[in-house]
């Protein structure tokens, strides 16, 4: 898959300034932006194909979603409901992939259509509180799992945040439901996984999660030389637990020296 490089993207990465990838850096957005990004021909094929072939493996939904699909489905107007949960008929008129969460208690996943995964199984998160889904990076939990579920209970209503995540895989594949186990020591191949993420909290008792994914290859980083050491400077916040999320030690020394040795 070709990907043209974004100069907007490069410009004002994830990372820029050196921050911690592992943080809140949630920031209000205007209404009108929130679920306005039209779908392309090639990613609602995508999404199609996974919801006709891998039904089960793409949405997921609790016994008790229904009130919480019909409430969030005030926003996307779906009139002709195709598939069994309508989470997955919302998830295709836009880019984004969609958790639906409980926004008092335990804040469990209750419904959600996922169709460009980043190592994770929507099957495993489905009817868990947000403090069980985030449970197996222990420090990230402590970094952001408290402030994650008070903004959720605080969030005024139709008010929605965003913010932009990152990640780095050897390919630019949409669906991984675990890691790359044979990923390639040439990062010169390697792509940034960028995730545009917002949440809303759209009612008093539900709130959207959205990720977006877009991608850019690494090696153009070379090209912005102060965008390179904010890369490497942000990889120095990682704890113990946040690099072996990320892959694991070998991954980050490989990613370490390419951005080192290569400028």
């Amino acid at each position: 898959m070709a990907i043209q490089p974004d100069p907007a993207f490069w410009k004002h990465p994830p990372w820029e300034d050196g921050k911690p990838k592992y943080r809140l850096g949630l920031k209000p957005i205007e209404l009108e932006k929130w679920l306005d990004r039209k779908i392309g021909n090639s990613l609602l094929k995508h999404k199609k194909d996974l919801l006709e072939r891998s039904y089960s493996k793409v949405v997921a939904a609790t016994s008790c979603s229904e009130e919480g699909q019909n409430l969030l489905n005030d926003n996307f107007k779906i009139s002709n409901q195709v598939y069994p949960d309508l989470i997955a008929d919302m998830s295709l008129t836009i880019q984004d992939d969609l958790c639906l969460i409980r926004s008092y208690g335990d804040q469990e996943l209750i419904a959600a259509s996922i169709c460009s995964p980043s190592y994770w199984n929507v099957q495993s998160k489905i009817g868990k509180p947000l403090s069980e889904i985030h449970k197996p990076v222990t420090t990230l939990n402590k970094k952001i799992g408290d402030r994650i579920s008070k903004f959720i209970k605080q969030a005024p209503v139709m008010k929605p945040f965003a913010r932009q995540n990152w990640l780095i895989h050897g390919d630019t594949k949409r669906f991984h439901l675990e890691e790359e186990k044979n990923l390639i020591d040439d990062p010169a191949s390697w792509f940034i996984r960028s995730e545009k993420e917002t949440l809303c909290r759209f009612h008093e008792e539900y709130s959207l999660f959205t990720i977006n994914v877009i991608f850019q290859p690494l090696p153009e980083i070379f090209n912005y030389p102060e965008q390179k050491e904010c890369l490497l400077k942000s990889i120095n916040t990682f704890d113990d637990e946040e690099i072996d999320y990320f892959g694991g030690p070998k991954k980050i020394d490989v990613l370490q020296q390419y951005l080192i040795y290569n400028s």
